[in-house]
C-alpha cells in the first residue's frame, strides 16, 4: 500500500495506533485496515417509542458492514468504526410542558454531535438510521455539511392502535384530542390503546412528512420510507441493500451535495404539499437548504409567491392520511408505498426526474425500478382525481407577518374560511402555559370566531419555538363539540398532528418586537387566502402602532434587552438558543456567526418590526 504523509504520521505514532488496533480487535475486523478510510453507522436515540427500534436496525447495518469490510477480494478496504448515537427528547411526552422548548433544539444538538463525530472520525462513508421529528433533519444537515458519501434509512412508523370499544384505528392524536374530557376511564383506555408496539408517529405528521421529504430529495431509498418500524424487511433485507448503495456512492464519489440541490429540494417541497404535510417542513427545508450550501431558501430555492401559486393552483393533496384524513403510513405501505404517489407526480410533470439519488439512479430511474402500483383511490389518490383540490400548505404575509413566514396547514382546516376569509376577535395569551391554564379552567369561554394569539414562543422567545399539540388538540375538541370555529396564531409552531385554523411561525416574533407583540384583546384579525395575508385592523393605523410599540419598548429590560414575557433561558443550551436563534424564514436554528440571520433583541434594528417584503415576490 502506498502511504501518504498522513498515513505515515499515524503509523509512526504507537499511541494513536494502540486504540485503533484495540477497536479493530473488539469489533472483529482486520487490524491491517486501521489506516484505511473509515465507514460506519449512526442512529438517533431518545426517550420515546420513536427510538426503541433504532438500536436493532443500527446493529443489523453494522453487522452487514462488518461482513463486507476486509482484505479479501471483493471486500471493502475500510476501517469500521463503532456505531454512534445522537440524543433528543420526545415530542409526544413533552408537549404542553416547558421541556417542549428542547424539541426543535434537538435538531441542532443532533447536528452538533454528528458534526463532531463525522469530522473528528473522518468518516468517508456513513449510513444513518433516523427516527422522530427533528433528529432526521439534524442528521441530514450534518452529512450535508460533512459532504462525504452518505445514505439515510427511516426507522419506520408505529402501527395504529385500535379502540377496543368500536374497533376504529387510533393514534397519539386521538389521546391528545380527549385531554379536556371529564371521563377519566376513557382517557386511560385510549392512552393505553393508542400507541402499541414502537416506531415514530404513524400519520402524515412531521415525521412522515420529513421521511417522505428525505426520500424524494434523494437521501433515502423510496421503498424504505413507508414500512413500519417492526417490519422484518428493516432487519432482514434493507441493511445489505444500504451497504451496497453506500459502496456504490463511495466508488463513484457521489456526495450528499451532489444529491441535495435546488431541483431535488423543490421536488421534496412539492411532495410535501401533495401529502398535506406538516407546517414544520417550512422550518426544516430552509435548514436543509442552508446545509446544502444555499444561503436563502426563499431566494435560492422557491419564493413564497411561487410556493403559494403551486399549492393553490397546481399541486393537490393526493393522500387520505391523518390528521386530516383516515389512514396512516402503514396503510400507504399496504397500497404500495410512497413510490406510488411519487410516480403519479412524475407522470403529471410536477417533479423533475433527472435528479441523482442515493441509490445511484436518478429519481425517475429509481421509481421505474420499483414498478409501483397505480393509486388505489382510497388511501392514495392521483393528481387527476385528488383527495383535496389544493395543496396542503400556504404561506401568509400581511401586517402581522411582514417576513412572510406565517404558515397555515390548509389541508387540516375544518371550517371558518368561507370565501377564503376569516375575521376574528383577538384573545391574547403571553405563552402557551397561560393558554393551557385557560383551557383547563374556563374552556367554555371560547366563542365562535375567536382568534387565539399565543406569543413569546418563537425561537428567541421560547426559547426554542415549542410546538403546541396539547393546546391545539383541546381547541379542536371544543370546536367540534360546540360546532364553532376558533383560530390560533402564534410565533411558535405546531405538531404535524395539529388540525384546525392554526397559523404558526408568525414573524418577526414577539420577543424581538414583531407586530404580534402589539396585538391587544379584542383587535380584529383577518386571514385572507385571496391575498395570502394575515392582518390586524388596528395595526393599520400608524398612531396606534407607535403608541403600542413605545409601550412595548418601555417594558423591555434595559440591561438584558429581554421582554419580561419571554420564557426563561435557565440552562446553557436554552441560553445559547436565545442568543443565536435565527428567524423561522431561515429555519429557526442556531447560527451565531451570521449577522444577517441573528435575531438579537438588543440590536437597534430589532427594537421594533420592519416590513420585509422580499419574501413575497
Amino acid at each position: 500500500m502506498i502511504k501518504n504523509s498522513r498515513t505515515v504520521l499515524i503509523d509512526n505514532n504507537p499511541g494513536r495506533n494502540s486504540q485503533t488496533y484495540g477497536i479493530a480487535r473488539e469489533l472483529g475486523t482486520d487490524v491491517e485496515l486501521i489506516h484505511e478510510p473509515s465507514i460506519g453507522v449512526i442512529g438517533n436515540k431518545g426517550d420515546s417509542q420513536c427510538y426503541i427500534g433504532v438500536l436493532s436496525k443500527v446493529q443489523a447495518i453494522h453487522d452487514a458492514l462488518r461482513a463486507q469490510v476486509g482484505t479479501s477480494e471483493g471486500q471493502m478496504r475500510y476501517r469500521l468504526v463503532q456505531p454512534e448515537f445522537t440524543v433528543a427528547t420526545s415530542d409526544g411526552i413533552r408537549n404542553g410542558t416547558k421541556e417542549m422548548r428542547y424539541s426543535l433544539i434537538g435538531r441542532e444538538v443532533t447536528n452538533d454531535s454528528l458534526c463532531e463525530h463525522l469530522s473528528a472520525t473522518g468518516l468517508e462513508g456513513v449510513i444513518g438510521v433516523v427516527a422522530c421529528d427533528k433528529p432526521p433533519v439534524g442528521t441530514l444537515a450534518a452529512v450535508l455539511e460533512h459532504n462525504r458519501p452518505a445514505i439515510i434509512m427511516s426507522d419506520g412508523s408505529i402501527r395504529p392502535g385500535r379502540d377496543s370499544q368500536n374497533g376504529e384505528a387510533i393514534a397519539i392524536i386521538s389521546s391528545y384530542q380527549i385531554a379536556g374530557s371529564d371521563d377519566a376511564e376513557l382517557k386511560r383506555r385510549i392512552s393505553l390503546e393508542s400507541c402499541p408496539g414502537y416506531g415514530s408517529c404513524g400519520g402524515m405528521f412531521t415525521y412522515n412528512t420529513m421521511q417522505t421529504f428525505l426520500g424524494v430529495v434523494g437521501m433515502e431509498p423510496l421503498h424504505m420510507v413507508s414500512p413500519a418500524s417492526q417490519d422484518p424487511k428493516r432487519i432482514e433485507q434493507f441493511p445489505s441493500e444500504l451497504v451496497a448503495y453506500l459502496s456504490n456512492l463511495i466508488k463513484n464519489n457521489i456526495t450528499p451535495r451532489d444529491i441535495v440541490n435546488r431541483d431535488s429540494i423543490r421536488n421534496a417541497i412539492i411532495v410535501a404539499m401533495s401529502v398535506g404535510g406538516s407546517t414544520n417542513v417550512m422550518l426544516h427545508a430552509p435548514e436543509i437548504a442552508r446545509a446544502a450550501g444555499y444561503k436563502d431558501f426563499y431566494q435560492d430555492i422557491m419564493s413564497a409567491n411561487e410556493f403559494n401559486h403551486l399549492s393553490d393552483k397546481v399541486v393537490p393533496v393526493i393522500v387520505n392520511a391523518r390528521p386530516f384524513g383516515k389512514y396512516s403510513m402503514v396503510d400507504i405501505d399496504d397500497r404500495g408505498g410512497i413510490q406510488v404517489f411519487v410516480k403519479d407526480l412524475l407522470d403529471a410533470g410536477l417533479l423533475k426526474g433527472d435528479v441523482m439519488t442515493c441509490t445511484g439512479m436518478t429519481l425517475a430511474e429509481q421509481v421505474d425500478s420499483l414498478s409501483p402500483n397505480k393509486p388505489d383511490g382510497d388511501v392514495i389518490y392521483s393528481v387527476e382525481k385528488p383527495f383535496k383540490q389544493t395543496g396542503g400548505l400556504r404561506l401568509l404575509g400581511g401586517n402581522l407577518s411582514p417576513e412572510f413566514s406565517a404558515v397555515l396547514k390548509l389541508a387540516g382546516v375544518e371550517g371558518g374560511l368561507e370565501n377564503n376569509l376569516f375575521n376574528g376577535s383577538a384573545r391574547v395569551f403571553n405563552g402557551e402555559e397561560d393558554l393551557l391554564k385557560f383551557l383547563d379552567a374556563t374552556p367554555n369561554e371560547l366563542e365562535n370566531n375567536d382568534m387565539i394569539v399565543v406569543r413569546y414562543e418563537g425561537p428567541v422567545g421560547g426559547p426554542g419555538m415549542p410546538e403546541m399539540l396539547d393546546s391545539t388538540s383541546r381547541i379542536t375538541a371544543i370546536c367540534r363539540d360546540k360546532n364553532i370555529v376558533v383560530g390560533l396564531m402564534t410565533d411558535g409552531r405546531f405538531s404535524g398532528g395539529s388540525v384546525g385554523l392554526v397559523i404558526g411561525h408568525v414573524g418577526p416574533e414577539a420577543a424581538v418586537g414583531g407586530p404580534i407583540a402589539l396585538i391587544e384583546n379584542g383587535d380584529t384579525i383577518e386571514v385572507s387566502l385571496n391575498s395570502n395575508e394575515i392582518n390586524c385592523k388596528q395595526l393599520q393605523e400608524p398612531n396606534i402602532v407607535k403608541a403600542r410599540l413605545d409601550k412595548w419598548n418601555s417594558e423591555v429590560d434595559e440591561d438584558t434587552g429581554v421582554h419580561p414575557f419571554v420564557g426563561r433561558a435557565d440552562t446553557r443550551l436554552l441560553n445559547r438558543m436565545r442568543k443565536s436563534a435565527v428567524s423561522a424564514i431561515y429555519g429557526a436554528g442556531m447560527h451565531p456567526n451570521s449577522d444577517l440571520f441573528v435575531c438579537d433583541p438588543r440590536q437597534p434594528e430589532f427594537s421594533g418590526f420592519k416590513p420585509v417584503n422580499k419574501y413575497k415576490n
